[in-house]
C-alpha cells in the first residue's frame, strides 16, 4: 500500500507542475519568452495594474462585508436570546447552497430596472425612474453579492469560537466596568481573532477563485485576465504567468487560514458556556432585524428570484436540459465515488504510518487552488506533451481537475471519522488474526459509513457547483448545469436559467440542511 501512496500523490498534485513546464519544456524558448515579454507588457501596461487593483479591492471590500454579517450575527446567536434566534442559528449558513454566480444572477435580476423590487417601488411612487437606486451591475454589487453569499464561512467558525468563551472572560469584562459593547470589543472579539481570520481567509480565497460571478459584473481580476489570455490572446506562457501570479496570492491567504487553525482552540473551560441573555424592547428588535434581513438577502430573497424566474418560463422545459443534468449527476457522482475511494486509502495509509501525514497535508492544499489556475496547469501539461486530444475524447480529464480540487474535503471527513475509531479497536482486531485490510473491511468501514457519505456528498455538490475548471476542461458537447447556467446568463437569457439555476441550489442543499440540523441539535 505504501508502494502506491506516493506516486499516487504525486500524480494528484501534477497540475502544479504543469504551470512551471512551459517554461522548461519549450521548442523555441527566445521567440516564446519574447513573446510571453511582449504581451506581459501590455498587459502591465494597460490591464494587469487594474487587475491587481480590483482583486486587492474587491478581497477588502467583501472581508469588511463578511466580518460584518459573520461576526455580527455570530455574536448574537452564541450570546443572546431573541425572537427567532432558533431559526436564524441555522437557517443563516443557508446561503452556502447558492453559488456565487448563481447569486450575482439573481441579484442583478431583481434589483435592475426591469426587476421586481424596482417596478413595484415605481408603480407605488408613480414615476418613471428612481434616480436614487444604486446600479446592481456594478463593483459594489459584486461586493453585496459575495458579502451575502460567503458570511456563513466566518459565522460557523466564529460562532463557534464564542460559544466556547468561558464564563470568567465575561465576568472579568463586568467587573473591569465595561459595557457589552466595549467588552465585546476589548476582550471577547481579540480571543476570537484566529477563528475570524481563519473565516476570513477562507471567504478570500473564494473569491479569488471565482469567474463566473466577477465576469458577470464586470470586474476585472485575475480570473477574468487568465481566461482571456488563454481564450482571447492565445498565449499559454502569459496565462500561466497570470496563473502563478494568483496562486502567490492564495498561498499567503492560505498560509494565513493554516496558521489561524493551528492556533484555534474549541476547548470550553470547566466552568462551562454562559447562558444566553434574554434581549427585549429595542435590543430584541434590532437583533430580529440584523439577523432577518441578512437571512432575507443571503438566501430567501434568491429563492424568490429564482421561483420567480421558474414561473416566467412556464411548464416549458429546455430539452437541452436533461442533458445538462445527466452530464452534471454523472461527473459528479464518478468524482464523488473515487473521491471517497482515494481518502480512504489516504487516511487509512496515513493511520497506518503517521509519517507519511505529509502527503495529505500536500493533498489538502488541492482546495485552494482556484478552478481556473488548476485547468491552466492541466492544459499545459497536455498542450506540452501534445496529448490534448484526451481532453476532447472523453470527461476523464475534468474528473481528475475534480478529484485535485475536491480530494481535501474528503480527506478531512474521513480523517475525523477514523480519528474517533481508538487504536485499541485496532490491536484487538489483530490479536484475532485479521489483517490490515480486513480490519479496514470488518471494523473501520462499518464505523465509518456516515463519515463516507458525509465526504462524498460533500464532493458531489462541489462538483456540481464547480464552474471555472469545468469552461476550460469539459469535452465537445459536455455541458453541465454550472456551464448552462452561466452561458444563459451571459446571453441575457436570465428567464431560461431558472431550472437549471434551482437544480445547483437544491443539490447544494443537502449538505446544508445535514450540517443545519447538527448545529440545532447542538452537536
Amino acid at each position: 500500500m505504501n508502494r502506491m501512496l506516493v506516486p499516487t500523490a504525486l500524480f494528484l498534485f501534477l497540475p502544479l507542475f504543469g504551470l512551471l513546464l512551459p517554461f522548461l519544456f519549450t521548442e523555441q524558448p527566445s521567440q516564446l519568452e519574447l513573446q510571453a515579454t511582449n504581451t506581459i507588457g501590455h498587459l502591465w501596461n494597460y490591464v494587469l495594474q487594474g487587475y491587481i487593483a480590483s482583486t486587492l479591492l474587491l478581497i477588502s471590500g467583501v472581508g469588511i462585508g463578511v466580518f460584518i454579517l459573520g461576526v455580527g450575527n455570530a455574536w448574537l446567536i452564541a450570546s443572546y436570546d431573541f425572537p427567532g434566534k432558533k431559526i436564524f442559528e441555522w437557517a443563516l449558513i443557508l446561503p452556502l447552497a447558492i453559488p456565487t454566480y448563481v447569486m450575482a444572477y439573481l441579484f442583478v435580476d431583481l434589483l435592475q430596472f426591469s426587476g421586481p423590487i424596482q417596478a413595484t417601488l415605481r408603480s407605488l411612487l408613480d414615476v418613471n425612474a428612481l434616480r436614487f437606486f444604486p446600479d446592481p451591475r456594478s463593483f459594489a454589487g459584486a461586493i453585496w453579492t459575495f458579502s451575502f453569499c460567503l458570511f456563513p464561512y466566518v459565522y460557523l467558525i466564529t460562532r463557534t469560537a464564542f460559544l466556547e468563551r468561558s464564563r470568567r472572560l465575561i465576568e472579568v469584562s463586568e467587573t473591569l466596568g465595561y459595557s457589552p459593547s466595549k467588552g465585546f470589543f476589548r476582550l471577547v472579539l481579540p480571543m476570537a481573532r484566529p477563528a475570524i481570520f481563519a473565516g476570513l481567509a477562507l471567504v478570500m480565497m473564494e473569491v479569488l477563485a471565482d469567474f463566473g460571478a466577477v465576469s458577470y459584473f464586470g470586474v476585472q481580476t485575475f480570473s477574468t485576465g487568465i481566461f482571456k489570455a488563454w481564450l482571447s490572446f492565445g498565449d499559454r506562457l502569459v496565462a500561466v504567468q497570470l496563473s502563478l501570479s494568483l496562486l502567490g496570492f492564495v498561498l499567503i491567504i492560505f498560509t494565513i487560514e493554516q496558521n489561524s487553525r493551528s492556533v484555534i482552540r474549541y476547548a470550553s473551560s470547566a466552568q462551562g458556556r454562559p447562558a444566553p441573555r434574554r434581549l427585549h424592547g429595542k435590543s430584541a428588535l434590532f437583533a430580529f432585524i440584523f439577523s432577518g434581513t441578512t437571512l432575507l438577502c443571503g438566501f430567501l430573497l434568491p429563492a424568490i428570484g429564482l421561483l420567480h424566474l421558474l414561473f416566467q418560463q412556464g411548464l416549458t422545459i429546455d430539452v437541452r436540459y436533461f442533458s445538462w443534468l445527466s452530464n452534471s449527476l454523472l461527473a459528479s457522482v464518478l468524482t464523488a465515488i473515487i473521491s471517497v475511494g482515494l481518502a480512504l486509502f489516504f487516511a487509512y495509509s496515513v493511520r497506518l504510518n503517521p509519517r507519511l501525514s505529509w502527503l495529505n497535508r500536500l493533498l489538502g492544499f488541492g482546495y485552494a487552488l482556484p478552478g481556473a489556475v488548476l485547468a491552466i496547469g492541466i492544459l499545459s501539461i497536455l498542450e506540452i506533451f501534445h496529448i490534448g486530444w484526451w481532453m476532447s475524447a472523453s470527461a476523464g480529464i475534468l474528473i481528475y481537475a475534480y478529484l485535485v480540487r475536491f480530494l481535501s474535503s474528503s480527506l478531512q471527513s474521513i480523517g475525523a471519522g477514523l480519528t474517533r475509531i481508538t487504536p485499541s479497536m485496532d490491536e484487538s482486531a489483530e490479536l484475532l488474526g485479521l489483517s490490515k485490510l480486513q480490519v479496514l473491511r470488518r471494523v473501520h468501514l462499518p464505523l465509518l459509513k456516515r463519515s463516507l457519505f458525509t465526504a462524498g456528498l460533500f464532493v458531489f455538490v462541489d462538483v456540481m457547483k464547480e464552474l471555472p475548471a469545468t469552461l476550460l476542461l469539459r469535452p465537445f458537447n459536455f455541458d453541465t448545469l454550472a456551464v448552462a447556467t452561466y452561458q444563459l446568463a451571459a446571453d441575457e437569457r436570465l428567464s431560461e436559467l431558472g431550472l437549471p439555476a434551482l437544480t445547483i441550489v437544491l443539490a447544494g442543499l443537502l449538505p446544508v440542511l445535514i450540517l443545519s440540523r447538527m448545529i440545532s441539535q447542538g452537536k
